[in-house]
C-alpha cells in the first residue's frame, strides 16, 4: 500500500513540477516578448521618432542614448553623444550610443589582447589593431547608413508622385502622408510614417518636415521640405511643384547611374593597383621566405615598410577622390 501511495505522490510531483517549468517558461517567454517583441521594437521606434519633436524632447531625452537610464544621464553631458545618436538611428540598425560604444570598446580590448597577449606584438602594433578593431563598428554602421540612404533616395520619386495624386484627389497634407506611410516599402514608409505621427502627436506640420529633413540628410528630401514650407507660406500648386521635382530626382538618378557606369573602369584600376603590392608581397614571402625575411625582421625593412604603408593610404585617398563624381 505504502510502495502504491509512493508511486502515485512522485509521479503527481513529476506533473506539478513539469507544469512549474512549463509555467516558467510561458512566463520568461511573455517576459522577454514584453521587452523585446515586435510590439515593443514599434513603440520603441515611435518614441526614438519623437526624438527632434518639442513636445517629446524633455521626456524621451534621457531615453534615447541608452537602454540605462543613468547611462543615458551619463551620455547626456557627452557633447558629441547627440549627433552619434542621430547617426545610429540613420543606419537603421536598432542600436544605441551605448551599444555602439560597448561594441567598439569590446573589438578594441579583444584586439590588445590578441595582438600584445596572444602573438606578443609591439604594443605600438597592438594599439594599432585596438583602434582599427574599435573601428569595425563605426564602419558596419556607416555602410548600413549609406544603404539606407540610398534607398531612401531611390524611393522618394515614387512616395512625391503618390502625395502629388492624393493631394490632386483633394485629401489633406497629413492624410497624404499617411498614404506614403501605408502604400511605400520600407525604408521610406517609417520615415513618414514617423513625421504623420508627431502631426498626430501635436506638433506642427512645419516642425514636423523639419524633423524629417533632420533625421535623413538628403538634398532632395530638404528640397521637398522647403518647397512644402514655402507653399504654406505664400501659396501655389504644390501638386505640380511635387511633380517637377519627382521628375528632376528621376532624371539626377539616371545620370548619376550612368556616371558611375562610366568610372567603374577607373574603380576597378584603383582596386588593381591597391591589393597588387599585397598580393605580390603574398606570393614572394611563400616562394621565396628568405628573400622577404629583411622587410620583416631587419628595423631598416621595417621603417621602408612603415612608409611605403603611408604613402599608400595618400594613393588610396586620391584614387577615391579622383574616381568619385558627384552628381
Amino acid at each position: 500500500m505504502n510502495h502504491i501511495l509512493d508511486s502515485e505522490f512522485h509521479l503527481v510531483l513529476s506533473v506539478l513540477v513539469f507544469i512549474s517549468v512549463m509555467l516558467l517558461l510561458e512566463g520568461l517567454y511573455l517576459l522577454y516578448r514584453s521587452h523585446y517583441g515586435p510590439l515593443a521594437r514599434r513603440v520603441e521606434q515611435r518614441l526614438r521618432s519623437l526624438a527632434g519633436a518639442a513636445a517629446g524632447r524633455q521626456i524621451l531625452r534621457a531615453s534615447l542614448l541608452s537602454d540605462s537610464p543613468w547611462i543615458g544621464k551619463l551620455l547626456e553631458t557627452v557633447p558629441f553623444a547627440r549627433r552619434l545618436d542621430r547617426f545610429v538611428r540613420q543606419a537603421g540598425v536598432g542600436w544605441t550610443v551605448s551599444t555602439l560604444l560597448l561594441t567598439s570598446a569590446t573589438c578594441a580590448l579583444a584586439a590588445w589582447l590578441v595582438v600584445d597577449g596572444l602573438l606578443h606584438q609591439p604594443r605600438l602594433l597592438a594599439l594599432a589593431a585596438a583602434l582599427a578593431a574599435a573601428a569595425l563598428a563605426p564602419a558596419y554602421l556607416h555602410q548600413r547608413r549609406t544603404r539606407r540612404l540610398a534607398a531612401l533616395e531611390r524611393q522618394l520619386p515614387d512616395a512625391l508622385d503618390l502625395l502629388g495624386r492624393a493631394l490632386r484627389a483633394g485629401h489633406a497634407f497629413s492624410a497624404g502622408l499617411q498614404m506614403v506611410a501605408e502604400e511605400m516599402p520600407e525604408p521610406l514608409a517609417a520615415e513618414f510614417r514617423f513625421t504623420h505621427e508627431e502631426v498626430g502627436f501635436g506638433v506642427a506640420l512645419d516642425q514636423a518636415l523639419t524633423n524629417l529633413a533632420q533625421r535623413v540628410p538628403l538634398t532632395d528630401l530638404r528640397i521637398f521640405v522647403v518647397a512644402v514650407l514655402i507653399q504654406r507660406e505664400s501659396g501655389g500648386n504644390l501638386t505640380e511643384v511635387l511633380s517637377n521635382l519627382a521628375s528632376l530626382i528621376r532624371d539626377r538618378l539616371k545620370l548619376q547611374a550612368r556616371v558611375r557606369v562610366l568610372s567603374a573602369e577607373g574603380r576597378l584600376s584603383a582596386w588593381i593597383l591597391v591589393l597588387m603590392p599585397f598580393a605580390l608581397a603574398a606570393l614572394l614571402n611563400a616562394f621565396n621566405p628568405k628573400f622577404m625575411a629583411p622587410l620583416w625582421t631587419d628595423p631598416l625593412g621595417q621603417s621602408m615598410l612603415r612608409l611605403l604603408l603611408t604613402l599608400m593610404l595618400v594613393g588610396v585617398i586620391l584614387l577615391k577622390k579622383i574616381t568619385r563624381v558627384r552628381v
